[in-house]
């Protein structure tokens, strides 16, 4: 265990050290531990153990990220001192249950963090779908030669003039839409909180769902995955989109039926891009690895390897900014949750 100046809140940490490589390096810890005690610096990944009782019993600070233990009750009756709870990792949902809150524990998250890599990846996307790359590749490693792609760049393709469909203004959708600003796309933007006039500000039009998905050459995906938002995606939105078009999703599988676009992929009339699916692993039988048309990546697009590093920082932060006595940037409460992904 580290041992540093007493006097300081303690710190510790709750996560899968399998699963969070870089998100908090040496130099975060260190830093960690001029601004206060660092109680250990191997995260706790259960919290029924005795080692995790002693560390809860002393902890005023915790920092979690992708599978720490749930946090209840039961946990926070051994966590008596606990003031703050900084996720380094998106959404907390599924984390915390109410009884945090009625303890007044503040609850910070690095969700903007996680959005960077995921809008870059979209952004990635968005040019290589305008370009056709996915359909360039295939046809020029199975002839060999440039015999059908010479002719293939004589068609409608290209990123020049194409409009984009960005479904929610979320903070990636946000993100995406900045990314987006240097090209020349139309960008329309589908999002019931979001007016006319905050779509212009943002540099997109306003526009209802069927409109995007009719007028959109790329449709990228970015609402919340809620009860009121599952499925929202389906059979009819699918048959508005042009011959041609790409579908991309980044967000959560379950937004969309995807029966209903496995149906509508298997036409040719449209491709997509997909790295999230419902159930997340799709099964071993599923059209989703074979269609042609399809690109298909194993849940990559949000922070992984050295991204993460960007998640501890912006955990760190917080937690100086709590031990400076200032607002924290990236607070969660309580009714936060509902509208959370």
């Amino acid at each position: 265990m580290i041992q540093s100046a007493p006097g300081r809140p303690t710190i510790a940490f709750a996560m899968q050290s399998a699963r969070t490589q870089h998100v908090l390096t040496p130099e975060l810890i260190q830093r960690l531990d001029t601004v206060g005690r660092v109680l250990d610096a191997v995260p706790m990944e259960r919290f029924d153990d005795e080692r995790a009782r002693k560390l809860l019993g002393e902890t005023e600070i915790l920092i979690t990220s992708w599978g720490s233990p749930h946090i209840d009750a039961a946990v926070l009756a051994q966590a008596p001192h606990l003031k703050l709870l900084a996720h380094a990792a998106g959404t907390v949902k599924g984390l915390i249950e109410d009884s945090l809150f009625d303890k007044n524990i503040l609850v910070s998250h690095a969700a903007q963090a996680n959005a960077l890599p995921v809008a870059e990846f979209t952004l990635a996307a968005i040019i290589f779908a305008g370009k056709q790359v996915f359909r360039f590749r295939d046809v020029y490693v199975a002839d060999r030669h440039r015999g059908r792609t010479q002719p293939m760049q004589s068609e409608a393709t290209g990123n020049y003039g194409r409009t984009v469909g960005i479904i929610g203004a979320s903070r990636i959708g946000r993100r995406v839409i900045e990314l987006l600003a240097p090209f020349d796309y139309k960008i329309l933007l589908c999002d019931p909180m979001v007016d006319e006039a905050e779509a212009r500000r943002l540099g997109a039009e306003k526009t209802e769902l069927d409109a995007l998905m009719a007028r959109s050459d790329i449709v990228s995906l970015h609402a919340p995955s809620l009860p009121e938002t599952r499925h929202m995606i389906g059979a009819r939105n699918l048959s508005l989109m042009k011959r041609g078009a790409t579908f991309i999703n980044t967000a959560r599988g379950a937004l969309v039926d995807e029966a209903a676009l496995l149906a509508t992929l298997k036409t040719g009339r449209i491709d997509a891009i997909i790295d999230v699916t419902d159930p997340e692993i799709p099964e071993a039988s599923s059209a989703f690895y074979d269609l042609p048309n399809v690109f298909l990546t194993p849940h990559i697009a949000g922070a992984i390897g050295l991204e993460r590093t960007r998640l501890g920082e912006m955990a760190v932060e917080e937690v100086i900014r709590f031990v400076e006595s200032k607002p924290l940037l990236y607070q969660i409460r309580r009714d936060d949750l509902a509208r959370m992904a």
